[in-house]
């Protein structure tokens, strides 16, 4: 009762202390966010001023190019409107008057100094007659060695000498470097969420392992006292009948009535035998593992074998009545198995079919031809097992809760040694049962390979 509260307890304060943990984690990520938000929209204003100022800043020192231009010429332009911005960083500037690059490219340098445009740019020279940009360039910026051609080799130096005759209608300029930087609100603020998500999902997963454990350990924990508590009874009970038997013999003089004293030594004897058993099928079957089974197998009739104790059966269930109806169908019923073994295994389920019957025991075996095998089926009409108890029924010294049913002896072992034998053969062992409606134990075994 004590272990049942403090496992609870703890449970109840681990409940508490992850709603806790997931509150202050809510309540970090909504501040989290809120800062995350207002970083963002600094961010993209500060971006849009920048690139306001890039544009503006371009826009004079193109147009001062433009105007140098149209002064080394007679017949210049209307200079209104013809520097375009067509993106943030790609301008067009309208002319209708023979160029050279190299001048052009002196003019955007000098210009782009004075307005402190410390960028990478490419310009090029556009030929509506020809449709084409008739000359282009890629000149460097570094902070050492100012505005430079992109490379040393002939096609990317601008040479004075360069030899040009024609007329171009307009030149652009590009700024490779210069982006608007794209930012992803919805990425930015869904990272912190993402982050909570994982840490609770890890906390939840912990704290479900730990909470599994402490169950387990609490029903190992009952296990081992339900174990305890039945083996003080079983051999309590013996040791209570031999020491009433010993002091009869002793208080009373059985000189004349040799009869008598003959009865309690049989007690005496058979009681002890008994101690003797249950003593040796605890420490016996404790012992057994898959490691340490040893198995003396020989070939044998699965059958002869079910017969055997059937009759065994009949003369124990004499006098209460109880049934067992064998359905011996198989027709490949030779196995290679060690004989004492699986006889105790079928003495086992057929002494729980009688135990865990609350009415006239009605028991029945089948067995039948599968791949590779032969299936035994042990169905009785029993008190049946609930779901949660069927996959615990194999673990040793469990026992099924039997409610008020308080004439139910064991120790937990017999289906524990069960499974462990028919796996020991290489066979699987299954159960279905309904409460009230009685359990069936399917059975597969090897057969004899012909």
């Amino acid at each position: 009762m004590k272990s049942s509260r403090y496992i609870n307890g703890v449970v109840v304060l681990g409940i508490l202390s992850l709603i806790s943990i997931l509150i202050v984690q809510v309540v970090w990520i909504k501040r989290t966010v809120a800062i995350q938000q207002t970083s963002i929209a600094i961010q993209e204003k500060e971006d849009s001023l920048n690139l306001k100022q890039f544009s503006e800043q371009a826009h004079i020192a193109l147009r001062n190019v433009l105007e140098r231009i149209s002064d080394q010429k007679a017949d210049s332009s209307d200079l209104y409107g013809a520097v375009k911005q067509i993106r943030s960083n790609y301008f067009v500037v309208d002319i209708n008057e023979e160029l050279h690059p190299f001048y052009l490219e002196t003019l955007l340098k000098r210009e782009f100094y004075d307005q402190s445009i410390n960028q990478d740019f490419q310009y090029g020279i556009y030929d509506c007659f020809s449709d084409s940009i008739v000359f282009g360039n890629m000149v460097k910026y570094s902070k050492t060695d100012g505005y430079s051609p992109s490379s040393d080799s002939i096609v990317g130096v601008t040479s004075e000498k360069l030899s040009w005759k024609t007329d171009g209608h307009y030149f652009t300029v590009i700024f490779p470097n210069v982006v608007a930087r794209s930012v992803n609100p919805v990425a930015e603020l869904l990272s912190p969420w993402i982050y909570v998500l994982i840490i609770v999902v890890l906390v939840i997963f912990f704290f479900g392992y730990t909470v599994n454990i402490l169950f387990r350990q609490k029903r190992l924990s009952e296990i081992k006292n339900d174990f305890i508590n039945n083996m003080t009874h079983e051999l309590k009970t013996p040791i209570s009948t031999i020491g009433l038997s010993s002091e009869m013999i002793l208080r009373n003089d059985f000189t004349e009535d040799s009869e008598k004293l003959k009865r309690y030594a049989s007690i005496i004897f058979k009681e002890n035998k008994r101690l003797e058993t249950q003593v040796e099928r605890v420490l016996n079957v404790a012992k057994l593992d898959q490691e340490k089974v040893v198995l003396k197998k020989e070939q044998m009739n699965l059958h002869e074998l079910i017969e055997e104790a059937k009759e065994s059966f009949d003369f124990n269930q004499l006098e209460k009545g109880g049934q067992l109806t064998l359905h011996l169908e198989a027709t490949h019923f030779l196995l290679h198995a060690d004989q004492v073994h699986l006889t105790n295994v079928i003495y086992n389920l057929l002494d729980n079919a009688v135990k865990y019957c609350t009415v006239t025991p009605d028991i029945h075996v089948f067995t039948k031809d599968v791949k590779k095998g032969i299936q035994l089926e042990f169905q009785d009409n029993g008190i049946g097992i609930k779901r949660e108890d069927i996959k615990l029924i194999f673990d040793k010294f469990y026992r099924v809760p039997t409610g008020n049913l308080h004439d139910v002896k064991g120790f937990g072992l017999g289906l524990f040694y069960v499974k462990l034998i028919v796996e020991a053969h290489g066979g699987k062992i299954d159960v279905r049962s309904k409460p009230g409606e009685g359990t069936t134990f399917l059975m597969w075994l090897p057969g004899v390979e012909s």
